[in-house]
């Protein structure tokens, strides 16, 4: 699902999306519900707490150098580029990356499109690319404003799109996760892509900030 709207509606959060204490909010029905989904299945022995446990630290290990290895790939091979853009999970393996079963779509920035990626119901997020999600990702202020208001949200972060350059907003599903293919920042011709992976932050693969130029 994509959202094409970029009205400059809404109120000042300061330099990211205002949320609340998470920990200190009562579970929500899914968290509640998660639980008791974990605690049943290692009642009835389909997996142990200890492996559980073991997945999840594996989960929590991730960090965003996988995704910004194929951005980097991305930017110096067209073709992979091309691979990338149609089926993302597919270009990972060439890279051998794992990132996982569930559908994840790149959508490339352009000079006449800017794209940020957003879940709208509650944390879908390509982790095994980007490592966890953050906390203002999963806040309900960044959730609802960047639908309505993503000029706005985007400048609070710092990152300030003209206005002749669209702004999609795209909303991540347990079916569909997406994450921006960013533009190659000016200055880095000839740098090979273990120094162009560098540049490539989580916030670049969300759509909140842009690679910064060398010197910049």
């Amino acid at each position: 699902m994509t959202h094409d709207h970029d009205s400059d509606r809404g109120h000042d959060h300061g330099p990211h999306p205002y949320q609340p204490d998470l920990e200190a909010a009562p579970l929500t029905h899914y968290q509640a519900m998660t639980q008791a989904v974990g605690e049943l299945l290692i009642e009835k022995g389909v997996f142990s707490a200890d492996e559980l446990r073991a997945m999840l630290e594996a989960i929590d290990a991730k960090s965003p150098a996988a995704g910004a290895r194929m951005v980097a790939r991305a930017w110096c091979d067209d073709a992979f580029k091309a691979r990338l853009l149609t089926d993302v999970n597919k270009a990972a393996e060439e890279l051998g990356i794992d990132a996982g079963a569930i559908p994840i779509r790149a959508v490339e920035n352009t000079p006449d499109v800017h794209n940020v990626i957003v879940c709208t119901l509650c944390s879908c997020y390509p982790r095994l690319l980007i490592g966890l999600p953050p906390d203002w990702y999963k806040s309900r202020a960044y959730r609802s404003r960047t639908v309505r208001e993503p000029r706005r949200v985007l400048a609070e972060f710092g990152t300030a799109i003209p206005e002749d350059v669209e702004v999609r907003v795209h909303d991540s599903t347990a079916d569909l996760r997406y994450m921006v293919l960013p533009a190659r920042p000016a200055g880095t011709e000839g740098w090979d892509e273990t120094a162009l992976a560098d540049l490539v932050t989580r916030d670049c693969m969300i759509g909140v900030s842009l690679p910064k130029s060398p010197g910049a």
